[in-house]
């Protein structure tokens, strides 16, 4: 596929979105800096918030050199706004700085399962180094009988994104998508890495 048909592609998935697609491709735009694209993923997801719904889309675009994460919300009315209001942010994030690429499958029936074949939910983290969680819990030794302190035991991981697709909640489409942008981020990060 052409750039530009890939750049029509994904104004036509932000479109259909349904979600400010005017205020999601300008964000996109001033981030993309006139690169090419090389895949795309657009992913809507609706939240409740005890008794409002909020929407949030989140567009990850991947250029030659950079990976672009945009996120827009909708706010309430607040303190500081006395009308509803949406918000659009992005960054873009170096390829060299890509540090993991984690894809977890879901798949039903298993033993059925054949190599190529759908997932039914698909979970992409992405860690750059930006966001870093770490989890700690009590050290044991393993002695029932010993009250000593051991300290802490934990791990550190990097967690800036995650997206959840579910055939079921998005549709295998969508659930392709992002399976297909993993693959050409991986690839993109092998590729600068060596």
């Amino acid at each position: 596929m052409t750039d530009a048909a890939l750049v029509q592609k994904l104004r036509s998935d932000i479109q259909r979105s349904g979600y400010y697609p005017d205020l999601v491709a300008d964000a996109l735009d001033t981030a993309m800096a006139a690169e090419s694209l090389v895949s795309y993923v657009v992913h809507h997801e609706a939240t409740f918030d005890r008794d409002e719904l909020r929407r949030h889309v989140t567009v990850l675009a991947l250029t030659p050199t950079r990976l672009i994460v945009g996120h827009t919300d909708e706010h309430p009315v607040d303190e500081g706004n006395p009308t509803p209001y949406a918000s659009a942010s992005t960054e873009a994030v170096r390829l060299e700085r890509v540090d993991s690429v984690v894809v977890t499958r879901v798949v039903s029936e298993p033993e059925r399962h054949r190599a190529g074949g759908p997932a039914a939910e698909v979970v992409l983290t992405i860690g750059w180094g930006a966001v870093s969680r770490i989890e700690l819990e009590p050290a044991g030794c393993g002695d029932p009988q010993c009250d000593a302190d051991h300290g802490y035991t934990g791990t550190a991981s990097n967690d800036d994104l995650s997206v959840r697709v579910s055939e079921a909640a998005d549709g295998a489409e969508v659930v392709r998508q992002v399976l297909a942008f993993a693959a050409a981020l991986s690839q993109a990060t092998a590729d600068r890495a060596r």
